[in-house]
């Protein structure tokens, strides 16, 4: 039975607007919302001066469970997420094994219901080893199907470097197709070139040069291409050039979108000046690029082109990081500051709170059709966020949960600071302390 709160005199941020009432908690539900009367039954928490989000869905994570556990788990990145307001994920299927059937499938799921803080989704791995198995099932029941990561398993994994299976793909699968759009052709014969200069130890500053404009926005259009033929649902993974947010539209509702993209919060924070001070602690695939793309990503943000805000957290050990270019693990984790990063576009006047709710909470239940989660509306879950926006803190070693225990931002100050985290109505996480008792459900979908 999860504890009756009461939030007083907090400033909702929901639905485009921003006002200041009370809200009340009970049996997990959010059961009202509007000015209440003190309530001897309730626990009360006084919202004066803070804001209330729905918490954060983030569409895009890889926490690393089962087979990858030494980087992270469960229990450990679930924790991190919550510390930085984000009450549901969506897990990719690179682990070891590779999520490639229903059995692993569901066991992923078994594992999150013991471990996770966090609400928990997870995606179905395609390749062109199990397409035809994929096809076969009933996929309109999926929250999605992904080739994210599998690349890493072996050459060839992308979708996008091959378009026959991208053609029966879209064909024939119901549910939302997440892919990494990169052609891994183009990467490989940007690597040859900085191999034959530079040997195994090329300097990471020509990362976004080997993981090209070129290669991002030839698999983008094409896959978009064959979409559009199949009317298929196509989502484009962590978006990072100005010139694929072209290829997207804003002139429709996100609900009627069959092609929608995201851009991951490193790919808006970061440019290519940082690998000088950060080098391999911030290689991603695809790679960080230039000023110029930072500012078109969320110039696309803004305008609607580009429908929602991930993380694409990735945690590795820094032993894995710190490795010479090639060898150096691609991803890092993030996952505990996106809220905050967010925030500061806010308070650089970028972005208002009303989109950042919009981008991060609202259109991921939208496009993943998840149930009763992503607003604050009376008789949905209780998955809310409480932030202090004159609160700043700094992030150190000492107050990163990720289980890597290191982060591109160390030494970087927040002017904002996530205070309360409710996930299903408990209260998970509140000033740094955590309750581990609770665990998170398994996120549920509507019919679009």
């Amino acid at each position: 039975m999860t504890e009756r709160t009461l939030i007083k005199n907090i400033s909702i941020v929901n639905e485009g607007q921003i006002t200041v009432t009370d809200l009340l908690i009970d049996n997990g539900i959010i059961q009202k919302i509007g000015q209440q009367d003190h309530d001897l039954n309730s626990k009360i928490i006084d919202g004066t001066d803070k804001y209330l989000f729905p918490g954060i869905i983030d569409g895009q994570v890889h926490f690393r469970e089962p087979g990858l556990t030494h980087k992270g788990d469960l229990q450990s990145e679930s924790r991190a997420a919550v510390a930085g307001g984000t009450t549901s994920f969506i897990d990719m299927p690179n682990t070891f094994p590779n999520v490639l059937t229903i059995d692993i499938l569901n066991e992923k799921y078994e594992i999150a219901s013991r471990q996770s803080l966090a609400n928990y989704g997870f995606f179905l791995g395609v390749n062109g080893d199990n397409l035809d198995e994929v096809i076969k099932l009933d996929t309109s029941k999926l929250l999605g199907v992904s080739d994210d990561g599998l690349y890493f398993t072996k050459k060839g994994n992308l979708l996008a470097d091959n378009p026959e299976t991208m053609e029966k793909l879209f064909a024939n699968c119901k549910s939302i197709i997440a892919i990494h759009s990169e052609k891994e052709q183009i990467v490989e014969e940007n690597e040859n070139i900085y191999r034959e200069k530079y040997g195994e130890n090329v300097p990471i500053e020509f990362h976004p040069q080997i993981r090209s404009e070129k290669a991002c926005y030839e698999a983008t259009r094409r896959a978009i291409e064959i979409a559009n033929k199949h009317k298929a649902r196509l989502h484009i993974l962590h978006l990072t050039t100005e010139a694929e947010t072209h290829l997207f539209r804003n002139d429709i509702p996100l609900k009627e979108k069959n092609i929608t993209t995201e851009v991951s919060v490193h790919h808006l924070w970061f440019s290519d000046k940082d690998y000088t001070r950060l080098g391999t602690l911030i290689k991603w695939n695809p790679a960080i690029k230039t000023e110029k793309d930072k500012k078109g990503l969320l110039e696309a943000l803004l305008d609607d082109r580009i429908d929602i805000v991930t993380t694409d957290h990735a945690p590795h050990t820094l032993e894995e990081k710190q490795k010479p270019y090639f060898q150096s693990m691609s991803g890092a984790p993030i996952v505990q500051h996106s809220l905050n990063i967010m925030l500061e576009f806010y308070k650089k006047g970028l972005i208002s709170l009303e989109k950042i709710a919009e981008k991060m909470c609202h259109n991921p239940a939208t496009l993943y059709r998840i149930e009763k989660r992503g607003f604050i509306r009376e008789g949905y879950f209780g998955d809310l966020t409480i932030v202090d926006l004159n609160s700043s803190w700094t992030v150190s070693k000492e107050n990163i949960f990720s289980k890597c225990g290191w982060s591109p931002l160390e030494g970087t100050t927040f002017q904002t600071k996530v205070t309360h985290t409710f996930v299903n109505g408990n209260l998970i996480y509140d000033h740094g302390q955590f309750n581990e008792a609770v665990k998170g459900k398994a996120l549920t979908t509507n019919d679009r």
